[in-house]
């Protein structure tokens, strides 16, 4: 019997022992699997963080590569570089792969976007547009519009309907109204009945495309009325960046036409251009030596010029005498939505300068043509605030790493007026999401592929 029970107590014991080293066995499987499971995550996260900084470095590279493109592939000073020049989509820095977000100016909502550089100077400059032209923006109110003269000036006065320091002071917190220029279109924000609805509209992600969550109603952020049109808001229309210099390329200075002694320089830069023939015959045009010109297109219609011949002299004139001519508006880039900004042009005739300006693409080489869209009075009112020239432009650089991991998005806007192309803004936009449409994203996986 003792035999019996010896051989039962073993039994249960080598039982207890199988048990015990099965939960051993079972316990450091999971802990493997564990473990496996947390470097897989590891390594993951790894390739993640590496594919980031491979963006991070292919942003830099593009920021270089434009410098290169607008030091280099611009034929005349303050233009666009030549598109057929470079590339702006999938450009390949080592693994990862960076692109230029632009602009489509054909299309009123676009739902894939389009790649390049964008022309700071196709916008209304904050610092210089007149009431009435901000007034005519898109879902603008007289009230704010009130409001962002009154922080940009450099006194107290309140405008009617804007807002000073009494207004500013009673919010939480309270702060004092700027009076002074604004230093990026955000700023926005602290000025009084801005809300970020009205600031950035549908387009969530600020790349001039319109989204899937910018159409579904409520359902994704942002809110939007789903009817498959792309509402922007005023940042897509402002800058504070456009300016042009009052000298040539070869440094020499302009003639300033609204200075009443001007008619001087004016005829000796005709007279070397045209000859003194047809120089006198042109100046004769103008009337009294002491009528002062309110523009270079005023001064192509009155002195009856040809395009031909006001090519020859338009960039050697002005209508400033500071350093710098500010805010004026590129004619040959700018939106309906801007150009309906423009005294002389407005709502009835901003349609109508997009479709001249469609139909001779590519003819467009002086402000002269705005003259054969509106009548001499309208021109003439417009020919103040418009130029041919850019001499500011954004990089909106997006860029993944290896396998199209790690988003990156930052802005950058280059400023060429002083000659050598400088980076004067950069703003980080990577946080706003995708912003490179469903196309690029079912592409990602042939990447590589692409040289």
């Amino acid at each position: 019997m003792n035999c019996v029970e010896s051989r039962v107590g073993s039994r249960d014991r080598r039982g207890a022992a199988l048990i015990v080293t099965l939960w051993i066995a079972l316990g450091l499987v999971a802990l493997g699997l564990y473990f496996g499971q947390s470097m897989s995550l590891e390594l993951r996260g790894s390739e993640n963080r590496v594919a980031g900084l491979a963006a991070d470095h292919a942003i830099l590279g593009a920021t270089r590569y434009v410098g290169y493109l607008l030091n280099t592939n611009v034929t005349t000073w303050g233009t666009l570089p030549d598109r057929v020049g470079y590339r702006e989509e999938a450009v390949a820095v080592g693994d990862a792969h960076f692109w230029l977000i632009g602009r489509d100016s054909q299309t009123a909502s676009p739902t894939e976007p389009v790649f390049g550089l964008v022309d700071e100077s196709s916008k209304l400059n904050l610092n210089t547009a007149t009431i009435d032209m901000l007034e005519a923006l898109p879902l603008m109110t007289p009230e704010i519009a009130a409001a962002i003269i009154d922080w940009r000036d450099t006194n107290s006065d309140v405008t009617t309907g804007g807002a000073e320091d009494d207004t500013y002071l009673r919010f939480n917190p309270p702060y004092h109204c700027k009076n002074s220029d604004f230093e990026t279109v955000d700023e926005l924000r602290l000025v009084s009945g801005m809300t970020l609805a009205l600031l950035y509209g549908e387009d969530s992600n600020l790349n001039g495309v319109l989204d899937p969550n910018e159409n579904d109603g409520t359902n994704l952020a942002p809110d939007d009325n789903r009817d498959g049109k792309l509402d922007p808001g005023f940042w897509e229309y402002l800058t504070v960046y456009s300016q042009q210099p009052n000298t040539n390329a070869d440094g020499t200075v302009r003639v300033n036409l609204t200075a009443p002694n001007s008619r001087q320089g004016l005829q000796s830069l005709l007279n070397d251009k045209l000859g003194q023939s047809r120089a006198d015959e042109i100046v004769r045009r103008l009337g009294p030596p002491n009528r002062p010109l309110g523009s270079p297109l005023e001064l192509f219609i009155t002195g009856a010029m040809t395009t031909s011949e006001f090519s020859l002299i338009e960039d050697s004139l002005t209508m400033t005498n500071g350093s710098f001519a500010r805010g004026l508006v590129n004619i040959n880039t700018a939106t309906q939505a801007v150009l309906t900004c423009i005294p002389g042009i407005g709502v009835d005739k901003a349609a109508s300068v997009v479709a001249y300006r469609q139909a001779n693409a590519g003819n467009l080489t002086t402000v002269s043509w705005i003259a054969s869209v509106l009548d001499q009075a309208s021109a003439v009112q417009a020919g103040p605030y418009i130029t041919g020239r850019t001499f500011q432009f954004s990089a909106d650089i997006a860029a993944v790493g290896k396998q199209g991991r790690g988003f990156r998005r930052q802005r950058f806007v280059f400023d060429t007026s002083s000659g050598l192309p400088s980076i004067v803004f950069r703003q980080d936009l990577s946080a706003r999401g995708w912003s490179l449409g469903r196309r690029t994203r079912q592409n990602l996986p042939t990447l590589a592929s692409i040289p």
